[in-house]
């Protein structure tokens, strides 16, 4: 019973890594990147459409990306998705097909970027922290109602501890590695 609380504690943590690393994908390096565009969301058919469910999205160079739009209708639509969404990119319309090249950025944007990957990186600490708090919570009520000792929910809260720090290390790692990568000129 309390090794499968483990286990789900571990998954909840896993998803919120995971989570935090989809988020670090969304923020602009130098490079081209075909996940840059995922958080943009096209107004196709009535509905707010994921770009990548309205074309195909190739990264032919490093600093361009190429937006292949499957209906020639939602061309301007997707356009004025990509200018509105806040990355500071100025696509380039040409039939049904949009180029879209990545500016130099400059060395404020830069640490701008850096600042947000290091709040994505504490806004997942927490979640990681809420989430060995729930476990705690779980033994403690556990040794409360009887159900382990109290030796037993000390072994369980130094294996929750563990397992946080192991998370917030990932998490340090995975932020330190998107700022290096940021900050690359």
């Amino acid at each position: 019973m309390t090794n499968d609380y483990i286990v789900e504690m571990t998954k909840r943590m896993e998803g919120a890594l995971s989570s935090l690393k989809h988020s670090l994908n969304g923020l602009r390096t130098g490079r081209a990147s075909a996940s840059l565009l995922d958080p943009i969301k096209v107004e196709a058919y009535g509905s707010p459409m994921p770009i990548s469910q309205v074309g195909s999205v190739n990264v032919p160079e490093p600093r361009m990306i190429t937006l292949q739009v499957w209906d020639a209708s939602l061309v301007n639509a997707t356009v004025k998705a990509i200018m509105e969404s806040g990355l500071g990119l100025n696509p380039i319309s040409e039939g049904q097909s949009i180029r879209i090249p990545l500016p130099d950025l400059s060395e404020e944007r830069r640490k701008d970027l850096a600042k947000k990957a290091h709040e994505y990186a504490e806004n997942g600490k927490v979640s990681i922290r809420n989430i060995r708090r729930d476990g705690n919570d779980h033994f403690k009520k556990m040794e409360k109602d009887k159900e382990i000792s109290e030796d037993e929910h000390k072994r369980l809260a130094d294996e929750v501890q563990k397992i946080t720090d192991d998370f917030v290390k990932k998490i340090d790692h995975a932020v330190e590695e998107k700022v290096k990568e940021i900050m690359q000129v």
